[in-house]
């Protein structure tokens, strides 16, 4: 693994650096509201009109070319300026590789230029009543209409995180009424305003507005809604779902900010910093740092034509809980002001969804106990 840039990259680098200095907003509301999702989307939209919203992409669709090094670099830079998350995440993170995999040429020259201009905004519609981290419980159901040419969906899709908000959502629907677990599903893009589709937002205890529980009462979508083989959906999904719990949703410039800015809190914080506290400080740096490093393994491998298949459970594990304890640090330092400081505190609640949102940590651990150590089922 070689840990230097080329002058190629460092010349990218000093470009993302200048522009995000000049241009990163402050003070954006919280994504998850109304106010704060609008918000959101004007900068994104600026992101995407200077062609840095999806640097990776070709430029046919907004992008740069760029290559997985350099889109780190990006990344780094990106949460190293204070830039916000970005609420188009589900699509351009996780939607997205799925259509460059999966997709048909159609189906990537209409979604994609839309997506990464932030005009369509996607959801995901995973989790159901009966099948939270159990996907393959999936009871939602797509039946053929031959005559239209096209599928009637119905079924709930609950904890939709922005799904208030988006316009489209993409997600797993039966399709084969005899089948069970695993088989039988396919793959759908669905957008929100057609007849039958109902979105229901509701409330969280912080406050924020932007969940939702969608129904579908038989919606029709056409053939081109879905990707890749009808029945052949579960293999579509993990792919979607190992670049949830891989480095494209959470890439190591978020931690490595983070843990940057926890120390500067340290350095603050003067004698309220114990010892064990300093310590616990040090931990969450040398985490974020090794984060980093594994990821680079990991982008190494995957340069040389390498799939990272049950590794991203583990990278899950990692960072979600990296995350839980540098945000608990940070309260822990800041004492009694923590229930006055918005950013860490809002920070350490999104944290505790980590181990659970992709998948919870449990069944991660599951995943890297038989498929990459090897150990029997239990």
């Amino acid at each position: 693994m070689d840990l230097t840039y080329s002058d190629t990259e460092q010349a990218f680098r000093a470009e993302a650096r200048g522009w995000l200095e000049a241009n990163v907003p402050t003070g954006l509301a919280s994504g998850d509201t109304a106010e704060g999702f609008a918000q959101h989307l004007e900068w994104e939209k600026l992101l995407h009109e200077a062609r840095w919203a999806v640097v990776s992409w070709p430029e046919a669709y907004g992008g740069r070319d760029a290559s997985i090094w350099e889109w780190l670099i990006f990344e780094e830079e990106y949460y190293r300026a204070g830039a916000p998350m970005r609420v188009t995440q589900n699509g351009i993170f996780l939607l997205a590789p799925t259509l460059f995999e999966f997709g048909t040429p159609e189906q990537q020259d209409r979604v994609l230029p839309r997506m990464a201009a932030a005009e369509d905004l996607w959801c995901q519609g995973w989790s159901e009543p009966g099948a939270g981290s159990d996907l393959a419980a999936t009871k939602s159901r797509a039946v053929r209409d031959e005559e239209a040419g096209g599928w009637r969906l119905t079924g709930q899709k609950t904890w939709t995180t922005r799904g208030a908000f988006c316009t489209h959502m993409f997600g797993l629907f039966r399709t084969d009424p005899e089948s069970e677990r695993h088989r039988g599903l396919s793959y759908f893009m669905v957008p929100l305003d057609i007849d039958g589709v109902t979105v229901r937002g509701f409330d969280r205890l912080d406050g924020d507005e932007g969940f939702a529980e969608v129904f579908l009462e038989d919606a029709f979508v056409p053939d081109d809604a879905v990707i890749g083989d009808v029945d052949a959906g579960w293999k579509v999904a993990m792919a979607t779902t190992g670049s949830e719990r891989g480095l494209t949703l959470r890439s190591p410039g978020r931690f490595l900010s983070a843990a940057e800015r926890l120390i500067e809190l340290a350095a603050e914080r003067g004698e309220a910093a114990t010892p064990l506290l300093r310590d616990r400080v040090a931990r969450a740096w040398i985490d974020a740092e090794a984060y980093q490093l594994f990821t680079l393994e990991q982008v190494t491998a995957i340069s040389e034509g390498t799939q990272t298949g049950a590794r991203s459970s583990l990278n899950k594990i990692f960072w979600s809980e990296l995350d839980v304890r540098l945000q608990e640090t940070a309260l822990d330092l800041l004492g009694p002001a923590a229930e006055l400081e918005g950013p860490w505190s809002r920070g350490f609640l999104f944290a505790l969804a980590g181990p659970i949102y992709a998948g919870t940590n449990e069944i991660q651990r599951n995943i890297v106990a038989e498929r990459l150590l090897g150990l029997p089922r239990k």
